[in-house]
């Protein structure tokens, strides 16, 4: 990507710049300096920057992986883009694949797939379909804020209960619990699992990195609502961010072990494709005093690079920095009483659903 200097910050936004990925050789945008002096002059007070929303109806809406170090096969993502707008996003670089900037565009012009839980029960339907847990979030948050209009993950959750198929989520939003009637059937039928992405406990900290995700103590309540409803619960503290994040692991998961919450996890920070760019422009702005240190580390954690794209190693970096975190967050478990136990969801419930109809009641 084309960066320029930016003059003031972005505020309510994570990305500081819009500009075009130059990854596809697409042209690109550039501001001239005459027109911005004028502009105002001439067309009178800049516009909010403000979100659109395009539906699209596509005729798949699973996706299937063979990625060996994630731990599931396939998922859902109903929604492209993500107006929660968090600066680290690995999702950030599906939006160049149209013509669409991995910067602005892509926590501004959202796109929806309202069809996505019919999809997904003629998926269900055919003979050749055997049952996985799917998940959900794995791309962009399922409970961003245009779910309040959509209602796709509910839709979709109800056809999982409906057709007794396993399902997680992964949100940074206490949304969630809007469907805690449905997440609750689920869990009791082990079915379900949920994750809430938690960074640090610092608001402030949280509105420069992700302005329009639920605040940290919204996601914190959240997971204990959740698990006195009987739901398993894990706090990801992801991405550790070093110099700006790691600070908060060991009195994040002290506050998930109070509330009961049945797991953690921690995934160190990837910058694929124009995430890098984008992150040390945010850096620039925000982190001036300690932007270099924080690359610094970053880059020792990825053989000198600012990311790691190779399988395995993306998911365990390497380096002191690495192991450090690694032996903090496991004493911090251990402290906070979380056993990290693996859930096995139950796929042997699931009943395929009629094409085109509902299930029989009988």
């Amino acid at each position: 990507m084309t960066r320029h200097r930016i003059s003031a910050p972005m505020h309510g936004r994570g990305a500081q710049s819009g500009d075009l990925s130059t990854r596809f050789a697409l042209p690109s945008r550039s501001a001239d300096g005459d027109w911005l002096d004028a502009r105002e002059t001439v067309d009178g007070p800049v516009d909010k920057l403000r979100t659109t929303v395009t539906e699209e109806h596509p005729k798949a809406v699973l996706s299937f992986n063979k990625s060996p170090d994630i731990p599931f096969d396939r998922s859902v993502n109903a929604y492209r883009g993500c107006e929660h707008g968090c600066i680290y996003c690995y999702a950030r670089p599906t939006h160049a694949f149209h013509d669409l900037s991995p910067g602005l565009d892509f926590e501004t012009k959202l796109f929806v797939k309202p069809n996505a839980p019919i999809i997904l029960r003629e998926t269900f339907a055919r003979a050749g379909y055997r049952p996985a847990p799917v998940a959900m979030g794995t791309n962009t948050d399922p409970y961003q804020p245009i779910e309040a209009q959509y209602r796709i993950t509910r839709r979709i959750l109800e056809l999982c209960l409906e057709c007794r198929h396993p399902v997680t989520i992964t949100t940074k939003s206490d949304r969630v619990l809007r469907d805690a009637d449905l997440l609750t059937e689920l869990a009791r039928r082990n079915l379900t699992a949920v994750s809430l992405s938690v960074t640090s406990l610092d608001p402030q900290l949280s509105r420069l990195l992700e302005p329009r995700a639920a605040t940290p103590a919204k996601r914190l309540a959240a997971l204990g609502v959740l698990t006195e409803m009987g739901v398993p619960t894990n706090i990801s503290i992801a991405p550790v961010i070093p110099a700006v994040t790691d600070i908060f692991m060991e009195t994040l998961l002290q506050a998930a072990g109070k509330i009961g919450v049945s797991s953690a996890s921690w995934i160190a920070l990837r910058l694929p494709h124009e995430v890098a760019p984008l992150f040390r422009e945010w850096l620039a702005v925000h982190f001036p005093d300690r932007a270099s240190k924080v690359m610094a580390i970053v880059q020792d954690m990825r053989d000198g690079r600012d990311n790691d794209p190779d399988y395995f190693t993306r998911m365990k970096p390497k380096g002191i920095w690495a192991d450090l975190i690694r032996t903090r967050f496991r004493i911090a478990c251990k402290r906070a009483g979380i056993k990290n136990e693996d859930l096995l969801l139950d796929c042997s419930q699931f009943r395929r659903p009629p094409r085109g109809g509902q299930l029989s009641l009988f």
